[in-house]
């Protein structure tokens, strides 16, 4: 059954089908730039798509299929975020907005196309798995706007484009390819505009076929190792170990004797 959520007065769209989360950045008119109204309203989307629309995968994009995101809205700086004290409250929300992508219980694929330019290219390295379209332009503007980038969002960019090329990026502020950043592993895969819709959902919906608490473990997984985090690595074994007794394990040992698809309830 499909479910519909709007949030931001409907500039962040939240939509589920067949397992499969849908999250768009609806601000066409302005390459999708992101208000502040839209940074408090991205974990509120993401909260409903894993818990109450239950979807075991989310796929993020720019509405329109033209512009993943110009980033944050600049035409709001002016009051909100005009010295170091209104900055905070400000860049508090950006904060959110990246570990909601970042920490999310299931995997986000950023599906990118055109510009994907500093708190959009931050979301982008906040998720899971990356695919973009031969046009798509990056950059990380903000030397050239005399501030400064989230430094929790920086670890993103460091994991994501590797030492070298983040630092290229922060510190040049100019625009990166589609193709240079396939060559760093920030991108998983490099499609043509008319093919990436079906791409990223086709990923999308091979993920959602398994095992919710084995993508979940793995995740952690992952997510510990690239932090060297000892604690969220225990916490990872733990939820490896409790798969053994789950349903789904059971479930999947019998599709593959009879030879089937297995069907997952996360239990």
């Amino acid at each position: 059954m499909k479910q519909s959520r709007a949030f931001a007065n409907g500039q962040i769209e939240a939509t589920s089908a067949a397992r499969v989360g849908l999250m768009q950045i609806v601000n066409p008119t302005r390459k999708n730039a992101i208000t502040a109204a839209m940074w408090r309203a991205i974990p509120e989307a993401v909260h409903w798509l894993h818990v109450e629309a239950q979807v075991r995968v989310i796929l993020l994009r720019g509405a329109g299929a033209k512009d993943f995101s110009a980033g944050a809205d600049i035409s709001e700086f002016t009051e909100l975020r005009k010295d170091a004290a209104t900055a905070r409250v400000y860049e508090a929300s950006n904060s959110r907005a990246f570990a909601a992508i970042r920490e999310a219980p299931v995997p986000v694929i950023a599906a990118i196309s055109g510009i994907c330019y500093g708190g959009g290219f931050g979301l982008a390295a906040a998720a899971d798995l990356r695919i973009a379209t031969e046009d798509a332009v990056f950059a990380v503007p903000a030397a050239r706007l005399g501030l400064a980038y989230p430094a929790d969002a920086v670890q993103d960019f460091v994991r994501g484009l590797g030492s070298q090329m983040a630092r290229r990026a922060l510190f040049t502020g100019a625009s990166l390819t589609a193709k240079e950043l396939h060559a760093c592993g920030f991108l998983s895969e490099i499609t043509s505009a008319d093919a990436l819709e079906a791409q990223t959902l086709t990923l999308a919906e091979a993920i959602a076929q398994n095992a919710p608490l084995s993508l979940r473990a793995s995740k952690l997984a992952i997510r510990a190792v690239e932090l060297s985090d000892e604690d969220m690595l225990r916490e990872a074994e733990i939820l490896g170990a409790q798969t053994f007794d789950s349903d789904d394990y059971a479930e999947g040992r019998a599709a593959f004797a009879e030879r089937r698809r297995p069907v997952f309830t996360g239990k």
